[in-house]
């Protein structure tokens, strides 16, 4: 019997357009509330957008998250400070 190996999903970073990993990235989800949070566990429901736990690509990522996920606005400095503490 032959073992299949499993491919694991690739994303795309908001931030740097790169093409990588799921495991690499970190999830962004706007929930029912219209707030932006990170979500870690990549399960919770509502629009996503992934992001290279990365400075120069959080920097890049503002502009593109609030299109992204669809929100009018997002506070990205409440996000920033979770993001980069891995």
């Amino acid at each position: 019997m032959v073992a299949r190996r499993t491919r694991e999903p690739l994303r795309t970073c908001v931030g740097c357009r790169r093409v990588r990993a799921k495991s690499e990235l970190v999830r962004i989800v706007r929930g029912a509330g219209g707030r932006a949070r990170v979500d870690r566990e990549g399960m919770a429901s509502g629009r996503g957008a992934y992001v290279c736990p990365e400075q120069p690509c959080l920097d890049r990522a503002r502009g593109r998250l609030a299109g992204a996920l669809r929100a009018s606005n997002v506070d990205f400095t409440e996000l920033e400070d979770e993001l980069l503490v891995v």
